[in-house]
């Protein structure tokens, strides 16, 4: 069998993949690295996003409707997100985590607040 990670030969297990735990570490930290160097300016965002909608909404408020252009002056990016829900009559909320936004018109968006299990607000 060969390894992994450096290709040398060894001896064990079918199923073994690394010829050492210092090679199984490698791939792991690599892999790691990678992984948060695409994830973190992604998470940043979407952070900074949830962080203005909650700055618009308050501590409290479940739903209030405001002004695309205060989103906007603010820096919210409305293509990232987390998901999306199709409500009943076919509207298309757009979330950030627990809040979301639904496009009124060109003028004005909707924002609510999902009632959330583990927040510390409620």
């Amino acid at each position: 069998m060969k390894c992994k990670v450096c290709d040398k030969e060894f001896i064990g297990r079918k199923d073994k993949i690394y010829c050492s735990v210092k090679c199984k570490n490698d791939y792991h930290v690599t892999l790691r690295t990678v992984t948060n160097q695409t994830a973190y300016p992604l998470d940043r965002i979407l952070h900074r996003n949830r962080s203005i909608l909650l700055e618009v909404m308050g501590p409290k408020a479940r739903k209030k409707t405001i002004l695309r252009s205060v989103l906007v002056r603010k820096k919210f990016q409305f293509k990232y997100l987390t998901h999306f829900n199709i409500n009943s009559k076919g509207k298309m909320y757009h979330y950030v985590y627990d809040f979301g936004w639904m496009e009124f018109s060109d003028d004005e968006i909707l924002i609510v607040r999902q009632k959330n299990q583990w927040s510390i607000d409620e």
